[in-house]
């Protein structure tokens, strides 16, 4: 950051509180900041309030930037535009965006695209009056004359569910608080199914409910007691069965109903065993299971629906040691199978009737491709999405029996956007017990890799998530001014198997921090960056991965934004009323057990934070999150301020009227990039 002096004034008092105490494993630990999680005392609140006023004065100099960096990003969005239509049943679904209005609105048209559009629901519309607004649920009945849509305006992921008389446009009476994301419609266009969420936020209930019925008459259908466990339920795309699932991090249990009788009791597929999770597809008379029972990277099964148990489980796909299977999608004439090899994602089909197979051919070195909207069963048409660092989204047709592919649309990118002018690669760094770790890398070409450029380094490495190589249109601020951006495919996710995740957790969760650290210092020796140039980002568990390599190695780093970071994991993991706090357990391990106590607290950013010099650090949280509560960053900012020896810039921005994913609405989103972006052109000193 250029060196500007703020008055000591605006820094936030720390007030004088008692400190916390706990002793566990004979561990007696001090938090000299626990009292910032009594939300409802307004001293708590005015310490955050007085944080974002410093956080504002500290970066006001950069106000014309930010500007100038939001005008900018909006400047290559096309405000007014259309997504692709799908086609279920009679209908074609989609939604479009106006000039200056922040939200979605949900459409059709009857028959063909070229019939009058109706109107389903406007989200602008919904959103009025509400500082945060998202739309959870958007499921149309079977005979398409009825909506289901939930809404959250705190961003706490709790959602109220209402019901639209599509044809009249009138609601339901009644509306039902505090739902999750789960919903089935059953096929009398009647039944719903729905689930409740805990005090800790956990979905635990499967309720089933009659139309225009009294919301106290639903009838509880599953009520999960496990706390590690999440339930969810939906609908198979042939809409035959209705799905009950329930999961925790590596066990799961499937339930299922048939649609055309919801007044019906669910089924078990296959009871629980620890260790053993498995995904349920339909066909015909057949489920397809993919399951990692004696398969590490996953394998497919196919079992008669009315025998579906596991002793009648036979084998489609084997287990292979370099293969990943994610996923599969099934048809009325074809099996989509979604697979990773070697960090990358791949598409197979195979016919059904004969068995032959081919893969989806990708042009790019490290890119990203998923199913798009496929709600149609029988059809040989596959809609998928493909997106590279250099290749904005695209939606593609893709026959499944000619194998010809139709590109439906590219997201424009306006002001001329050139993909020739840019470059994307993908790099292998060594790990310090010598794995290699694939880094995917994007610059703008004619780039001297003499160390001497700025570049934004990102990672996640947790759950099991794989960090896919995506084009995003806001980075072209970014590399427009010479900042190279990269992504570190660690430890503790997917890209390359199983194994990969399994490296990267409990005990051996520090191989995503020195994965990391490694991939740092691999660009650093290439010439790609310097100490003095490279920065980092990461949010929530990424965000975890921030505090933990700042504090191995804060010498690295130029700067840190840290997104709602997962910082205070052995306090937070110890809490059964935070949460999910009992589920994170199979993540991260048991503090309750000495031997993940030490090694957790042993990488705790906030447990670890000593008197020394650290880098430039950003700071964010939602006071609504439900995932990572607001006090962690702010107890981890207040330490930091404490204990840091250094005069580097440390600010804590709170948005105070949302949750997890930030700012709602598309216009705000873009200011927290702007401002984020701001921060880091500040200490690369590109202002």
């Amino acid at each position: 950051m250029n060196q500007r002096v703020v008055s000591s004034t605006v820094l936030p008092p720390i007030a004088n509180k008692q400190p916390h105490r706990l002793s566990i494993h004979g561990d007696d630990r001090t938090d000299d900041y626990f009292w910032l999680r009594y939300r409802d005392e307004p001293n708590v609140i005015a310490y955050l309030e007085a944080e974002n006023d410093y956080t504002k004065a500290v970066m006001a100099h950069t106000e014309s930037l930010q500007t100038a960096l939001y005008d900018e990003m909006l400047a290559r969005i096309q405000e007014t535009d259309l997504s692709v239509p799908y086609r279920k049943g009679d209908y074609y679904y989609y939604s479009r965006t106006e000039t200056g209005k922040a939200y979605p609105i949900y459409c059709r048209k009857a028959g063909s695209l070229d019939a009058p559009e109706t109107v389903l629901l406007d989200q602008n519309a919904l959103a009025e009056g509400h500082d945060f607004f998202e739309l959870g649920l958007f499921d149309i009945s079977p005979n398409h004359q009825l909506l289901a849509y939930s809404v959250d305006t705190a961003g706490s992921e709790r959602y109220t569910l209402f019901f639209l008389d599509l044809a009249m446009g009138q609601l339901y009476p009644e509306t039902i608080l505090e739902t999750g994301y789960g919903f089935a419609w059953g096929n009398d266009n009647q039944t719903i199914f729905y689930t409740l969420m805990d005090e800790a936020n956990r979905p635990f209930k499967l309720i089933r409910h009659r139309l225009s019925s009294a919301v106290s008459d639903d009838e509880l259908v599953y009520s999960e007691a496990d706390e590690s466990y999440f339930l969810s339920v939906g609908k198979t795309r042939s809409d035959a069965y209705i799905l009950l699932e329930l999961g925790s991090k590596i066990t799961s249990e499937v339930h299922y109903l048939d649609a055309n009788q919801p007044e019906g009791k669910f089924q078990v597929i296959q009871p629980r065993a620890s260790g053993i999770e498995y995904q349920v597809e339909h066909h015909s008379d057949s489920f397809y299971i993919v399951t990692n029972d004696e398969a590490l990277n996953f394998k497919l099964m196919q079992t008669p629906v009315t025998a579906p148990a596991k002793d009648n489980w036979q084998l489609v796909i084997p287990h292979r040691d370099q293969v990943l299977l994610e996923g599969v999608s099934a048809f009325a004439k074809h099996l989509v199978v979604y697979e990773r090899e070697s960090g990358l994602p791949t598409i197979r089909v195979r016919q059904l009737a004969s068995g032959e197979e081919h893969f989806i051919q990708f042009p790019d070195p490290t890119y990203s491709a998923d199913e798009g909207s496929n709600p149609e069963f029988d059809t040989e048409i596959l809609r998928f999405n493909y997106t590279s660092l250099v290749t904005p989204r695209s939606v593609f047709d893709y026959n499944l029996e000619t194998q010809e592919r139709e590109l439906k649309k590219e997201t424009p990118v306006l002001g001329g956007y050139d993909r020739t002018q840019y470059a994307s690669d993908r790099l292998m760094a060594t790990a310090t017990d010598g794995t290699q770790v694939p880094i995917s890398i994007v610059y703008k070409k004619g780039l001297e890799q003499n160390g001497a450029k700025p570049l934004l380094l990102t990672g996640y490495g947790s759950y099991g998530f794989s960090y896919p190589a995506a084009f995003s249109s806001t980075r072209l601020s970014l590399l427009e001014r010479g900042v190279v951006v990269a992504i570190a495919h660690i430890r503790g996710g997917s890209e390359m198997g199983r194994q990969w995740y399994e490296d990267g957790k409990f005990l051996k969760k520090k191989n995503t921090f020195t994965d990391f650290i490694a991939c740092s210092e691999h660009l650093i020796a290439q010439g790609w960056t310097s100490k003095e140039q490279l920065a980092v980002v990461g949010g929530s568990a990424g965000g975890l991965l921030m505090g933990a390599v700042i504090n191995l190695r804060p010498d690295l780093f130029k700067a840190v934004v840290a997104h709602v970071p997962f910082v205070d994991v052995v306090t937070t993991i110890l809490d059964d009323h935070l949460p999910l706090s009992v589920m994170e357990r199979e993540e991260w391990g048991d503090p309750n057990d000495k031997t993940f106590y030490d090694y957790m607290k042993s990488y705790s950013p906030y447990d670890r934070v000593e008197a020394r010099d650290y880098p430039n650090l950003l700071i964010t949280a939602g006071l609504n999150d439900a995932r990572v509560a607001y006090w962690e960053p702010a107890k981890w900012t207040a330490k930091l301020r404490s204990l840091k020896t250094d005069h580097n810039c440390l600010l804590l921005k709170t948005n105070m009227g949302a949750g997890h994913g930030g700012a709602s609405g598309r216009y705000e989103s873009l200011k927290e990039i702007a401002f984020e972006y701001a921060f880091l052109f500040d200490q690369w000193g590109l202002m």
